[in-house]
Parts: structure tokens; sequence; C-alpha cells
């Protein structure tokens, strides 16, 4: 399926892409695969935690299809930026 491909070679590009990249891949990750945020915002001092949840959080009500397109899309945008 695309989806896994995507997700796999995402994790192999060149160079780390942004924060913001990242935290909107885990986002649309997390909710094609699980659907709505099912778990409590971590505390004051887990800044990435709270990141990674609030990025999650910021896709709630998008069906799992809709994230996971936009999760190839913007994971092409990633590979094809930092490249392979």
């Amino acid at each position: 399926m695309k989806f896994e491909k995507i997700a796999e070679d995402v994790k192999n590009v060149k160079t780390k892409p942004s924060d913001q990249e990242l935290l909107d891949l885990y986002g649309l990750y997390k909710q094609a695969l699980v659907g709505d945020i099912n778990t409590d915002r971590p505390g004051m001092l887990d800044m990435k935690g709270k990141a990674k949840w609030d990025a999650w959080n910021s896709r709630k009500g998008m069906s799992n299809d809709d994230a996971m397109s936009a999760y190839i899309t913007l994971g092409k945008e990633v590979i094809s930026k930092y490249g392979m």
C-alpha cells in the first residue's frame, strides 16, 4: 500500500525534516491509523509530548482516508525536498 511505503521512505530521507514537518506528519499518521486522539495531553514538562499531542489533536474530526491522503501528499513533498 502506498501509505506504508511513504511512511517508511519518510524515515529515510537524507536530511532531517523541520520540526513542523515532523509534527504534521506525526499528526496525520496517528489520525490515519488511530482516528481522533484518545489520550490525555501530557504534563507541562513534557514539551515534545505536548507538541506531538497538539499535532494529532489538530486533526480531530478528519477521516482516516483524508488523513492518509494528506500524509501521502506531505510525505512526497518531504521526500522530494530532502532526498533519499
